[in-house]
């Protein structure tokens, strides 16, 4: 596909107008259009802009297609974790941005209230044999200081994934605990309930 052709899909599949995308993106509405008509190749800084403003990386801005199962987009993901002895599973929406087998995660908003210790992360990842996904996250909340490794087996279809994550607490211990990601919102929840019933035996169903 055309950059300009890129622009238009990826922009309808946000449900947005030209004049939001334009204003998300700083360029003026009569620009947006002459990039979509394939008139005009936006300058470096607006084409970083742009794929920002369409939650896509500069290589999928370029056209360049991924080698591997596209995960880039919106999700659900859940984290079993524990503060003075009490279980909590924390849900929350993530947003990808994939650059063939590198993605990019960040929470969109807490899955825990500010007492039960819920924060915003962000973090990357490795995709591997379009089977496993590796990588590391950290709390972008100030005075957070969360922060760790990420890993997840990968759903053959890509919809799904199920792993564990290992990270320091606020005390400086070694803590972990399973973790899942979907595309639905009440999956994460499911397939963690099926990682402690199963010991993480297989990749929950």
């Amino acid at each position: 596909m055309d950059l300009s052709d890129i622009i238009r899909a990826r922009r309808r599949e946000l449900g947005l107008s030209q004049g939001e995308l334009a204003q998300a993106a700083g360029v003026s509405v009569r620009q947006m259009a002459r990039y979509e008509a394939g008139e005009q190749q936006p300058v470096f800084s607006a084409a970083v802009a742009l794929a920002e403003a369409l939650g896509i990386s500069l290589s999928q801005l370029a056209g360049k297609t991924t080698h591997g199962i596209d995960l880039s987009g919106d999700w659900w993901t859940g984290w079993q974790t524990f503060r003075d002895g009490k279980e909590f599973i924390a849900v929350q929406p993530a947003h990808i941005t994939q650059d063939d087998d590198h993605l990019q995660i960040a929470a969109k908003r807490r899955g825990l209230s500010d007492e039960d210790g819920g924060y915003l992360w962000r973090g990357e990842l490795r995709l591997w044999d379009n089977e496993l996904l590796m990588g590391w996250y950290a709390a972008t909340d100030g005075a957070v200081r969360s922060k760790g490794t990420m890993y997840f087996i990968l759903h053959p279809h890509g919809g799904r994934a199920t792993g564990r994550w290992v990270g320091m607490s606020y005390d400086d211990a070694i803590v972990t605990g399973w973790a899942a990601m979907a595309r639905e919102e009440d999956e994460p929840a499911r397939l963690i309930e099926g990682l402690t019933q199963t010991k993480g035996s297989g990749v929950a169903p």
